[in-house]
């Protein structure tokens, strides 16, 4: 509890706070001055009393956000681990440009992983077949609509026909905002695309209009945000209740009539999507009313603590929320609060549903580096999760599930991108045994820090089925999903990234695509025109903070924010054939690797034609009264 007279300043992405009186001291310690009692005498710093994590701090404040920003790794004095026998040493003082790209020690996945190709082959994520003519590059979209000319494909085999078309251009900004981004979604049919932004607005955009073309003359387009430069047609523009820091989080309903958004406090808002002027509902987790002050979270004498995370569920009845190392879930019907979990010793960054078809699995993911998996069911003999996903060494910043009760994934500090199994986690008796013990890198701070090279690259007691890296998770929690089931079968992992990159894997490990934000086109091209080719990036790299995949179409929309202008710019990333791609010499070398890949399967059938006769002839020659003569070849 903070005395009134004492004033904060805004929390970091993680809701950590410095107080006023703390800045103070510091600054009050780096620049006391001892002059020589003369005027224009040599003047001295006194540093004594200043730790390298506050000195970093009011360094980086200094610089702003962009340029570049020191480090340190580990602590002033070296550790031990532990029972690890890991000793940590402190690296050299150094400097690294917020736009760097992946980690050095990063070992790039060129050939498909065992395991991740099982995982295609499973069932679990399509239909098999197009997944067998993309391994052989045998994949040719207009030869396979001509041969389904004559009979109709099914809407639910629309994973036939693009399955193979991931987003391939590095985008055209469709809006410029003049606040970070936190969140920038689809809707779950595409029809709609949201935003929430640090200033607590919430845009709503409708996909399905014709975009509203932009001339440079055409500075601003006409709706009542002038904080918004777009050629989306913006179907509302919300104004969401005042809290701490930004809105973390938001999510839309499955009909699409309401929206939830969190902030950093125990209350989360619920909102028309529908109406000009929409009531907000407050939906409480604290464990009684408590008075509210006017910025939105529990004053004094009430409880203080706030949600990161929050999501509706499958029928849009229940809300589960996650925030300072608690779980809830919320009975829109019954207005109440039904479930409370004092889940894990570190915030929860995100939390989710398991699956659509039912509300009994939960998810949450946090900075003690752990993920836990809970069923309602068993929720009232024990307040034990069913099972703990072990693997990151570090704090998690996103967890997203598959949706059918089995798969989820998970970004996290350590640079890695993991996937699940949910049949193969830890018991809570497992996790008793290792849960105290840490490791990761100690001092490391994914808003100031590099990651330096690891000394482990997974927790022991990793269960996770497949990692994927290559991506950068700094400065923000950097989100992660799986490609839509209906276009792709989920056979793709994408991220943002801390570099201005968008990364997408195959589940066999391979990265497939990388897209750079930095050269993304301004907002007077149109994105679905033939691709200018550039030359040099348009812009410094940006911070990818979230990215979303259309449902039905190749199509991605990312949000990232802007590395010295401020603000933050969306941009589509389309699917484009060699008909709209700038001629590079990348586009004439998949053209020819495309024709040599028809002309190697020609060869192949050929001579699997050609042995299938020999071990004919080689049988009718072992029969008795075979001729020895040559059978005529004609035809082959």
């Amino acid at each position: 509890m903070q005395p009134d007279h004492i004033t904060t300043t805004p929390p970091d992405d993680d809701g950590t706070q410095t107080t006023a009186n703390d800045v103070q001291d510091i600054l009050s310690d780096l620049f006391s001055m001892q002059a020589d009692g003369t005027t224009g005498g040599t003047r001295t710093f006194s540093l004594s009393g200043i730790s390298l994590h506050n000195l970093t701090r009011l360094l980086r404040a200094a610089s702003g956000t962009s340029g570049p920003h020191p480090y340190f790794d580990g602590e002033d004095e070296d550790e031990d681990d532990d029972e690890t026998g890991l000793l940590y040493d402190d690296d050299e003082w150094g400097f690294e440009s917020r736009t760097q790209g992946r980690p050095t020690w990063f070992e790039e996945v060129t050939e498909p992983m065992k395991e991740g190709v099982e995982l295609l082959y499973s069932g679990d994520f399509g239909r098999i077949g197009p997944k067998s003519r993309n391994q052989r590059n045998a994949a040719n979209i207009a030869r396979h609509i001509l041969a389904k000319s004559s009979t109709v494909v099914p809407a639910s085999h629309r994973e036939e026909l693009i399955s193979g078309m991931v987003p391939n251009t590095n985008g055209t900004t469709i809006a410029e905002y003049a606040s970070n981004i936190y969140t920038g979604q689809f809707s779950a049919d595409s029809s709609f695309y949201y935003t929430c932004a640090q200033d607590f607005r919430l845009h709503i955009f409708d996909t399905s209009a014709p975009p509203q073309p932009m001339t440079p003359q055409r500075r601003y387009l006409t709706h009542s945000d002038d904080s918004m430069r777009t050629t989306m047609k913006v179907s509302r523009t919300i104004q969401g209740r005042p809290g701490r820091w930004t809105i973390t989080d938001a999510n839309l309903s499955p009909d699409n009539e309401r929206m939830i958004y969190s902030s950093i406090t125990p209350t989360v808002y619920m909102t028309s999507t529908r109406d000009d002027s929409p009531q907000q509902i407050a939906i409480p987790f604290t464990d009684s009313s408590q008075s509210r002050s006017r910025y939105g979270y529990d004053g004094l004498h009430g409880e203080s603590f706030g949600i990161y995370s929050c999501r509706f569920s499958a029928d849009g009845n229940e809300v589960i929320a996650g925030g300072n190392g608690k779980i809830f879930v919320y009975d829109l019907l019954a207005n109440k609060r039904t479930v409370k979990i004092s889940a894990h010793s570190d915030d929860i960054n995100s939390c989710c549903w398991a699956d659509t078809s039912s509300g009994n699995v939960l998810v949450s993911a946090s900075d003690d580096t752990f993920l836990k998996v809970w069923d309602r069911r068993s929720l009232g003999a024990s307040q034990k999760p069913s099972g703990v996903l072990v693997g990151h060494t570090e704090g998690i910043t996103y967890v997203s599930a598959k949706g059918d009760g089995r798969y989820v994934i998970s970004n996290g500090k350590d640079q890695a991108l993991r996937l699940w199994d949910l049949r193969k986690m830890r018991s809570s008796q497992e996790f008793d045994s290792i849960k105290d013990k840490h490791y990761g890198i100690r001092g490391f701070d994914y808003r100031y820090s590099r990651y330096a090279k690891p000394r482990v690259k997974a927790h022991p007691k990793d269960c996770s089925v497949m990692t994927y890296r290559g991506h950068t998770v700094y400065r923000t929690l950097i989100r992660c999903h799986f490609s839509p089931a209906a276009s792709t079968g989920s056979q793709y992992i994408y991220s943002g990234s801390a570099d201005g990159k968008i990364h997408v894997w195959s589940l066999d490990g391979r990265i497939v695509q990388v897209l750079d934000r930095s050269r993304t086109l301004p907002i007077t091209f149109d994105p679905s025109a033939p691709d200018v080719e550039t030359t040099r990036g348009t812009r410094q790299a940006a911070c990818v903070r979230d990215v979303s995949w259309h449902s039905q179409e190749p199509v991605l929309i990312s949000a990232a924010w802007s590395s010295a202008e401020g603000g933050s710019h969306i941009a589509r990333h389309e699917w484009k054939g060699l008909s709209k791609m700038a001629g590079s010499l990348e586009d004439w070398a998949q053209k020819q690797r495309e024709e040599g890949n028809e002309v190697e399967n020609k060869r192949r059938r050929r001579s699997t034609r050609l042995r299938e006769l020999e071990q004919r002839r080689a049988a009718a020659q072992t029969m008795p009264g075979a001729f020895d003569d040559d059978d005529d070849d004609e035809g082959i």
